[in-house]
């Protein structure tokens, strides 16, 4: 039973490192935004490419889609920390250090990537195949059928967006062990370093409450285009 003074002492530490609070929680934010935003990019252009060269589609390609679909499980077996471990030298060489949130965005961006990918092709999938066809049967170029196929996907593709930044959410928390900055870097250093242990509670507050606005956010948003 934690009592009022333990309590209020909690409290003041709290307060004492409000600015470093407040700063991992902006470091968090940046890695958040940049690789969320570049895995969507890029992921989504694997995602869709993953789908069209796949079985009775028009970029039908059994080797292109065994090359995609064998890069894609690869990287997502990947374990994080030990990704962003490997690619130090290639974040050294893009932002001149291995450390730090913009450090981490990029790996974070590439580890996204891939997992946004399937969830596109997944997502890609579920088009009923008749809306397909028709639009192949009025002539319509391959872009306009890319364009009526990630319309129809729309709500599942928002669905997919907000788990990819609840994973990225995690992964950036996991990045503070090797120096990536943001709230997980806070976490270790003064929860788990030095004991403080309503620091770890309170970092931990911080990113439930992340998570579940992240995650109402995204259904109300794919409610809203979802016109089933």
């Amino acid at each position: 039973m934690i009592t009022g003074a333990e309590l209020s002492a909690s409290i003041d530490k709290l307060l004492v490192l409000r600015k470093e609070i407040w700063q991992a929680f902006l470091d968090t934010f940046i890695m958040l935004g940049i690789s969320t935003t570049v895995a969507i990019l890029i992921g989504g252009l694997f995602g869709i490419f993953l789908f069209l060269s796949s079985d009775r589609q028009f970029l039908q390609n059994k080797t292109l889609y065994a090359v995609l679909g064998g890069i894609t499980n690869f990287m997502r077996a990947f374990p994080f920390v030990i990704l962003m471990i490997a690619m130090s030298p290639f974040t050294k060489a893009i932002v001149g250090t291995g450390i730090g949130p913009i450090a981490a965005s990029l790996v974070l961006a590439i580890a996204g990537s891939f997992y946004f990918a399937r969830l596109v092709e997944q997502n890609l999938r579920e088009v009923p195949r008749g809306i397909i066809e028709a639009t192949e049967s009025m002539g319509a170029r391959p872009f306009t059928i890319i364009k009526v196929l990630l319309n129809e996907a729309r709500s599942g593709l928002v669905l997919s967006v907000t788990i990819l930044c609840i994973s990225l959410l995690s992964f950036s928390a996991a990045a503070g062990m090797i120096g990536g900055g943001g709230l997980g870097d806070l976490a270790i250093r003064y929860g788990y370093y030095r004991y403080q242990t309503e620091v770890m509670v309170f970092i931990v507050i911080m990113l439930s409450i992340m998570v579940i606005g992240i995650q109402a956010l995204g259904n109300w948003v794919a409610t809203r285009l979802d016109k089933r």
